[in-house]
Order: structure tokens, then sequence, then C-alpha cells
């Protein structure tokens, strides 16, 4: 792999040395040519004038001949007739952008004729999908890969779903302000006029200049197109180019259009370019969209998939993480319920213990895209929170990472039993007890129920039906509720028999009941000695980051 790198870097600065020459010769040819049209149209002789004027009145008597011969057409075969042959007679008008396309293809193709093709890449060693129930150890032994890796694989990387599509969001807004500025930086360049008073060499270098100008501005927008090529390259940083690369990726599923788009056209570039990838998830892959969101796009990627990575399914029943569950409830430390007086005590002394007797204080934790998180109380490298305060408000994947890059312990008082009623809370819920593990920090909390009937909610239903399904709007202070599947002066979500079952397969809680297994097999593995004792959950083996108090 390294000498193909090797071979593909002097493959590619040959081509662009041979193109900025190729470039430097259409700059000078289309600069010559501007200079002597601005020449000739500066240069006002009498035979300049005379032919304008002929060519003035020659304009106006095919114009002339032109009406006479539409009012004649419109009499024989009426105005119908003739607006369908004017569109069918009419010149098809040049797109913008145009030329400059058909001019860049023709010199890749000179480019191709002269250099040849790159490098072959070589066959890369097939990668691992693996997948199968929860708690059956599938993480873990990706992780023993990962860890096996550092000494043979010149790059690796690993990622879980949550923070690489978080690492997607926050790539593709860079490019997009990066285009912004680009655009605003090149109206100021452009409203500078070119003053052809300069003398002939000054103007024929100014020419040759803003062509190559507006030529990289083409080359860059045409770049930002393929923007998941963009943000593969940066998913694995230019260091992949020194030789093997790997990816191991945690968790991998579709819960929206935009995850199914993106997880396409990321890994489809990632494969093309030999990365190794090495993959876990609850379910096959054929399974991953059963909503069948962008199904083209996204069984052309699963095929890709199974052919670069052998699948394979750990078919234990047995959530392995059960098997470290404290025997007594007496040892439960971290996880105290039901939520009554002697609760409340033991979280409190927890507490003392935790901030050895610091003062907490109100802090922001800064999160993405100029946000912040708002932590009500904080003391030594400790957050504390209620369950309304950080499962019922407007946050998301991105705050609980930035929670628990920020803090090693955090305390949850007043965690209630969920159902589908409150699943957005749940949901929440669920996104941060990934986040906490995958960071391998500590939780401790106050609950409502033990663990194992923490989602049941019974006594407000489990499952959402479709047909009552109604989505609320607010509109001018009154409340409308409109059926997403019944017809109306749009189209239905839900307007066929497949995209209904798509509906009903998101809305119905299917993924938020087997999601939440996944967090009580964490959870209750958050309570073990072997968790605990991890150096990530002890105060003086992390270097927790400042947040600014308030």
């Amino acid at each position: 792999m390294k000498l193909y790198h090797t071979q593909l870097r002097e493959w590619e600065a040959s081509r662009h040395q041979l193109r900025q020459k190729i470039l430097q010769e259409e700059a000078e040819q289309a600069a010559k040519k501007q200079i002597e049209r601005k020449l000739a149209e500066g240069q006002k002789t009498f035979a300049n004038i005379v032919l304008r004027w002929f060519k003035s009145l020659k304009d106006r008597l095919l114009l002339y001949e032109s009406e006479n011969e539409q009012h004649w057409q419109r009499r024989v075969y009426g105005p119908a007739a003739i607006q369908w042959l004017r569109a069918k007679t009419s010149k098809r008008k040049r797109e913008p952008g145009s030329g400059r396309m058909v001019a860049h293809i023709k010199r890749e193709e000179r480019l191709d004729e002269i250099l040849g093709c790159p490098p072959q890449l070589p066959q890369s060693p097939k990668g691992l999908y693996i997948y199968g129930s929860v708690g059956c150890g599938k993480t873990m032994l990706m992780d023993m890969f990962y860890n096996a890796a550092e000494t043979f694989v010149s790059h690796r990387r690993r990622l879980h779903f949550h923070a690489a599509l978080l690492e997607v969001h926050d790539r593709m807004h860079k490019l997009w302000k990066q285009q912004q500025q680009e655009k605003v930086d090149n109206g100021v360049l452009d409203s500078d006029d070119d003053n052809f008073e300069d003398s002939e060499t000054v103007a024929f270098q100014k020419a040759v200049k803003k062509w190559l100008d507006d030529e990289k501005r083409f080359q860059e927008e045409l770049q930002h197109t393929n923007i998941f090529d963009i943000v593969a390259e940066s998913i694995l940083s230019e260091t992949a180019r020194e030789g093997a690369s790997l990816l191991c990726f945690d968790e991998l599923q579709v819960v929206d259009v935009f995850t199914a788009v993106a997880l396409s056209g990321i890994f489809t570039s990632l494969i093309k370019k030999g990365t190794i990838i090495v993959s876990t998830s609850n379910r096959a892959p054929g399974d991953l969209n059963k909503e069948k969101m962008q199904k083209e796009i996204f069984d052309k990627f699963v095929g890709q998939l199974q052919r670069h990575c052998e699948i394979v399914l750990l078919g234990s029943e047995t959530d392995y993480r059960r098997l470290q569950e404290p025997d007594a409830k007496s040892d439960w430390k971290n996880y105290l319920w039901p939520l009554n007086e002697d609760t409340r005590r033991s979280l409190e002394l927890r507490w003392q213990q935790m901030v050895s007797g610091g003062k907490a204080e109100m802090a922001t934790v800064s999160v993405m895209f100029g946000r912040t998180l708002e932590v009500p109380c904080s003391c030594n490298g400790v957050a504390r929170f209620t369950f309304e305060e950080i499962c019922d408000r407007p946050v998301g994947a991105a705050d609980y990472i930035a929670l628990a890059r920020n803090f090693h312990t955090v305390f949850i008082t007043g965690i209630p039993v969920m159902s589908m009623r409150n699943r957005d809370k749940a949901r929440r819920f669920i996104t941060l007890i990934d986040e906490l593990y995958n960071h391998r920090r500590q939780m401790i909390c106050t609950a409502e129920s033990s663990i194992d009937e923490l989602f049941l909610g019974s006594e407000e239903g489990s499952l959402v039906d479709l047909e009552s399904l109604q989505f609320e709007t607010e509109a001018e202070n009154v409340r409308s509720r409109r059926d997403v599947t019944v017809s109306g002066t749009v189209a239905p979500i839900g307007g066929t028999i497949e995209e209904r079952r798509g509906i009903q397969f998101l809305l119905s809680g299917r993924e938020e009941l087997f999601a939440f297994q996944r967090a009580v097999s964490r959870l209750i593995e958050m309570q073990s000695s072997l968790y605990l004792d991890g150096k990530d959950c002890q105060v003086n083996h992390l270097s927790v980051q400042r947040v600014a108090v308030q």
C-alpha cells in the first residue's frame, strides 16, 4: 500500500504540473483574444462606422421580413401551431458554465492521453461487518482488533455513530461557510474592472490572471459538488495517504433520510480509496434501511458493503453485560431506586464525597456551531442535573458529547419510568447513556424504578398507533391538528402502502425499544466494578477541560 501511495503522489504531481502548464497556455490564448477584441472595438475608424451602419440596416431588414413571415404563418396555421413550431425550431440556450465544463473535460482527456491512467489500487483485505443482539460482544471484539492494529496499520480511527454524524454536519457547515466567504471575496475582486488604458503588456498580464482566477473558482465549485468525498477525506485525514487506513465504526444505523444518503456517500468514497471498514450493528446490512429511505442509493451502498466486508453474525442471545450485574440491591452504588428519602440522602452523600467540599457553581460548556450547554450545578469535574434539565430540553448528541468530554461524573435526579408517550425524553436519555458509556464516564442517579422496568410505561401505553398519529403545529396561537396520512392540498406523507409501512416502522416505537435494550444493558455494565475501576471514571486520572463559570 505504501508503494501505491508513493506512485499515486508522483502521478498526481506530474498531472498537476502538466495541468498548470496547459491552463497557462489557455489563459494566454484567451487573454490575447480578449485584448485584440477590446482594441478593435476601441478603434473608431470610418470603415468600422460604415460596417456597423450596414449591419444595423441588415438587422432591421431581417426583422421586418421575419415579422411579415410570422403574420403570414399566423393567418395560415393559427397561433397554436406557430407556438409549437417556435418551440421545436428555437435554438437551445447555452447553460452558464457549460463552456468551462466542456473545456475541463477535454483538458482531462488530454492529460489522460499524455500521462495515462493513475496507478491501480491494490486489492485491500476485506473488512468486517459484525451484527447481533445487545450485549453479545460486538463492540468488545472490534475494540480488541482496533487496539491490536496499532502496530501494523499506518492510520486508524474509531468512530461512534453519533460522533461521526456530528463530524459530518460540522465539516459540511464549514465547507458551506468557506463557499460563502469565497463568493464574497470573489465579488470584491471582480468589482475591479480591467483598465485597458494600461500598457498592452500589463493588460495582457491582468487578463491572464483574471482567466486563471475564474478557472480556479470553477474548479473549486466543481470539487464542492462531491461534498461527501471531501468529508470522507477529512474523516481519515491526509495521513491516511501514507499507507493502509482502517475505520472502525460502532453502532452503524439508519435513523433518517440524511443518514442514509450521508453514510452511503462517505462509506462508498472510503471503500473506493481502499479503506478497510470494520463496523458493528444490531442489524444485518439488508435490514439497516427497512424504511426504504433513498432506497436506490442505499442499496448500492449495501452491495458495496457486502462485497468488501465479511458479514459475521454473533448469534449468542446472552447479554454478557448482565453477567456483571450486582447480586443484591445494596451493591448498586450508582443507580439508586425508587424515589424516596433514603435514595435522596444516599445521592446527597455521594455528591458531597465527589465534590470534596468544593463550591458548586453554574457553568457553560461549548458545544458546536457557536452553541453552549448550561450546567446548573458543577464542581471539580462533576456535573449535576435533574432529569427534566438534561432530557426535557432541546438538546442532542452534540450536547451530551460535550458534557462527557468536560465532566468525569454526571449526577441525575428524578429519572421517571418512560413510555412512548414521552418518547422524545426517552430518545435523549438513550443518547445520553450512549455517550457517557462511550467516553467511559460515571453516572450516579436516582430513578423511579429498577433499570429493567425503566422503559415499560404500561399505564401510559407502549406503542403509538399510526391511525391516531397527529402532528401539532403552532399557528397564530391556535393548535391545529393534521393527520399526516390524509390527502389534502399537499401530498400525504403516507400516500402509498410502502410509505405507510416505513412511517409505522419509524413511529411505532420499535426503534426506541430496540435502542433502549442497548441502553439498559449498558446501564447495568456501568454499575459493575470492572467498569467503575476504569481509569476514565477516576477523578485523579482524568484531565477535565476548563469550563467558563458564570
